[in-house]
């Protein structure tokens, strides 16, 4: 009745759609807008494949399509028919400003009913400063309201109140398990290969799911589709290289980027054998290829392989690293109905040996994705947006398996596979119901399915084993079945004012198990069981948008509140890496998180930039921890600040800066000692009971621009990280004093409590 009613309103109606380019790369647009000039209305953005769709009754109009950074284009047409027209954009060849958003000119902000959305383009994320010149997507993202750092060197981050693990991380629709490299000082993307990032902290579309707190959505150039070129960097510490161009001209192209970090290539100057030898680097390879049949129908293909290798002679060796494939094929049915098929796999897996004569030993662990989605988008006419899918995950995870040596004091173990299924439809809707209203509303059914073979066993609350069954090959051992609705409204007092409301429901039955203070390549996943249950989170948010100064200026406010149910923590004293009885050794509890996000953003001139600030609280209530009462999270940091600028000084140089200040992270101390033996033991009360003083650091970075050439551009990146030399704390360790006898002490450990000054050399052809 729906789909009839829709069909009945567009019959008046005539429909333009297309696609629209950068004229100079071939590289489609994400979110350019296209619209009839007559009609007043902000018209239809480009989806993630440049696509769009307008309908409006028969004349004669003038298309307007516009994109930040880049000449609008105006063209005359007679709309009596259904069209098809392209649009390529060419880049404004003399900038009197720096762009930093990615947003459309206008008032998209007011208008748009998603909340919680930021967007960040490569040319914002490369004036950023950071530390060692390697520009850093995961970093920058904490510099937005409400996305706070993992901790001083650690890329991991966390999302109104929500765990490392409740942020789902997308290259190319393909998940990405572990984005650290070299322990979380940098992210696994290489900036070079990225053209847009997405971060959803509320209000996401039903479209995505999986995860409880965000939704991070990286996509990769799609590569230069009219010439070759070359491009890379030289830093301090990595070097990196991409290579792009077309396959066909104007109909196909491809793009390949390299990086690689050589700290241990200066090993080898040194004179100890046990240095010389050693290895501590990691690498990224990231490519895509495209090739557009017709107006109607396109394929891509793009991939993912990074890794990081640290070991020591003879001594201690680990690696681990992500693996990602996605095929996808484009089908335009009609001017009205786009569709998208997706086939994609990931991989992440880690490897720990020991040389050691008594104890040689080998743990590898992996898990292993293989998922098919199929999206249709359907634009009726009538002021609707219609998405609507369907999506199949196979996860199979290998816990741990420990193999020995001969010698070794260890014996072998084996922790039982894990096979289970993903499922999801969704159906959403983007209405726009009069001039001042809209609405985002859908819902997605998700289900989850474990499947044997294995042995099951079920505990009680206390950890003790009831009952053990095994399972066959393919056996339903578990199901799980969950309604998630989702609902934005946008009203708009008038082009300059709006507010808006969010309401969302999220599942998640991929869980991470870790008793670190940090993300570390061995923590441990496992998916919903016959114990561990699917975690559910509900989230309400409502704010206040408003645009200044013919756009110039961006303000939000934005509240929020979570609930939080099946959340997962482990039992004091726990021992998780490769533990057959690990879910005896967890507790099941609730959550919840509030706060307040404070958002100011310039977008335009030669001094730009934007402030932002959090405040937050969220809490943990588990039977088995703090006498089941509510307390912090490791992640409760109440304050967080954060303020970046850009000054385009003239056109050859940039100067930029960053400033950030938050409350140290929730920790878990000792109150009191006592001797066993001659041994001193440490007695800790509640969970983190106690804070780690806090943070604040201040990164000053520069740009110089080289004379441009016909064939060749150069530039040069300066940055200073931590300029005044903030002794900021990684981690806190407890030991008996070697100047007091008797007494225990508190020790510090920052990572770069002093300046760190970086260099690097861009190049283009």
């Amino acid at each position: 009745m729906m789909f009839t009613t829709f069909s009945c309103l567009g019959q008046k109606r005539f429909t333009l759609s297309g696609t629209v380019k950068d004229a100079q790369t071939g590289e489609t647009l994400i979110g350019a807008s296209v619209r009839f000039e007559e009609l007043g209305t902000a018209g239809s953005p480009t989806n993630s494949y440049g696509f769009f769709s307008l309908h409006a009754p028969a004349g004669v109009y003038r298309i307007i399509c516009s994109y930040i950074g880049y000449e609008a284009v105006t063209q005359k047409i007679s709309l009596y028919n259904n069209q098809v027209m392209n649009f390529e954009l060419g880049s404004k060849a003399d900038l009197d400003e720096v762009v930093i958003s990615t947003n459309r000119p206008g008032n998209s902000q007011i208008t748009s009913p998603q909340m919680g959305l930021e967007k960040l383009n490569m040319a914002q994320i490369n004036m950023v400063p950071v530390v060692l010149g390697e520009r850093d997507i995961l970093k920058t993202i904490t510099l937005m309201p409400g996305i706070k750092g993992g901790g001083e060197g650690n890329t991991g981050f966390y999302v109104r109140g929500g765990a490392s693990d409740q942020n789902l991380i997308i290259l190319d629709e393909a998940t990405v398990y572990n984005a650290s490299h070299l322990l979380g000082f940098f992210s696994t993307f290489n900036s070079d290969a990225i053209k847009e990032v997405s971060i959803y902290k509320g209000g996401m579309g039903a479209e995505y799911g999986g995860r409880l707190s965000s939704v991070l959505d990286v996509k990769m150039n799609e590569g230069n589709s009219k010439q070759f070129t070359l491009q890379g960097g030289i830093g301090l510490i990595a070097s990196r290289l991409k290579m792009e161009g077309p396959i066909v001209k104007d109909r196909g192209s491809f793009m390949i980027s390299g990086r690689r970090t050589y700290v241990d290539q200066f090993f080898r100057f040194s004179s100890d054998p046990a240095i010389n030898n050693s290895q501590l680097y990691f690498y990224d390879l990231n490519a895509k290829a495209n090739y557009r049949f017709n107006d109607r129908n396109a394929i891509y293909f793009s991939g993912y392989l990074g890794r990081d290798v640290l070991g020591l002679r003879d001594i201690f060796a680990t690696d681990w690293g992500n693996a990602t494939a996605t095929l996808r094929f484009n089908h335009v049915f009609s001017n009205r109905l786009f569709s998208n098929t997706s086939l994609i796999a990931s991989n992440y897996n880690y490897v720990i040996q020991s040389f050691d004569n008594v104890d040689e030993f080998r743990v590898a662990s992996r898990i292993t994705d293989i998922n098919l989605k199929q999206d249709f988008q359907y634009m009726p006419g009538g002021d609707h947006n219609l998405k609507f899918g369907i999506n199949l995950i196979r996860h199979r995870i290998s816990p741990g398996d420990v193999t020995t040596g001969a010698s070794s004091s260890f014996n072998d173990t084996h922790v039982e596979l894990r096979h289970g299924y993903e499922t999801a439809a969704y159906f959403s809707d983007e209405w726009k119901a009069n001039g001042r209203l809209t609405l985002l509303y859908g819902f997605r059914l998700s289900g989850s399915l474990i499947v044997g073979p294995g042995t099951f066993r079920t505990y009680d609350s206390n950890g003790i084993p009831l009952s053990s069954q095994t399972y066959g090959s393919g056996a339903l051992v578990k199901s799980y079945i969950n309604l998630e609705p989702r609902l934005s409204v946008s009203y708009a007092f008038n082009g300059a004012n709006s507010l808006k409301f969010s309401y969302n429901r999220n599942t998640q039955n991929i869980h991470l198990l870790s008793n670190s203070t940090s993300n570390t390549p061995t923590d441990l996943y496992v998916m919903s069981t016959n114990n561990i249950r699917p975690e559910i989170a509900d989230q309400v948010s409502a704010g206040y948008f408003r645009n200044f100064k013919d756009n110039t200026y961006e303000f939000s406010a934005e509240i929020y509140y979570k609930w939080m149910q099946n959340q997962i923590d482990y039992r004091n004293g726990a021992q998780l890496l490769v533990n057959q009885e690990v879910e005896s050794l967890l507790t099941y509890g609730v959550g919840r998180a509030y706060g307040l996000e404070l958002f100011l953003k310039k977008r335009y001139g030669r001094f730009n930039g934007w402030m932002g600030y959090t405040y937050s609280r969220t809490e943990r209530k588990f039977d088995a921890v703090n006498g089941g009462t509510y307390y912090p999270a490791r992640q409760d940091r109440p304050h967080d600040f954060s303020l970046v600028g850009i000054y385009e000084l003239n056109k050859r140089w940039s100067l930029s800066g960053t400033f950030i200040y938050a409350t140290g992270n929730a920790v878990t101390f000792p109150t009191g000692r006592y001797t066993v033996d001659g041994t001193t033991a440490l007695s800790y009360s509640e969970r983190n009971g106690y804070r780690q003083p806090p943070t604040h650091r201040l990164d000053l970075g520069a740009t110089f621009e080289g004379r441009v050439h016909k064939r060749f551009h150069s530039s040069w990146t300066f940055s200073i990280y931590n300029i005044y030399g903030r002794r900021d704390p990684y981690a806190i360790a407890f030991r008996d004093s070697e100047t007091m006898p008797g007494s225990t002490e508190a020790v510090m450990t920052s990572i770069f409590p002093n300046p760190i000054p970086s260099v690097s050399w861009n190049f283009k052809f």
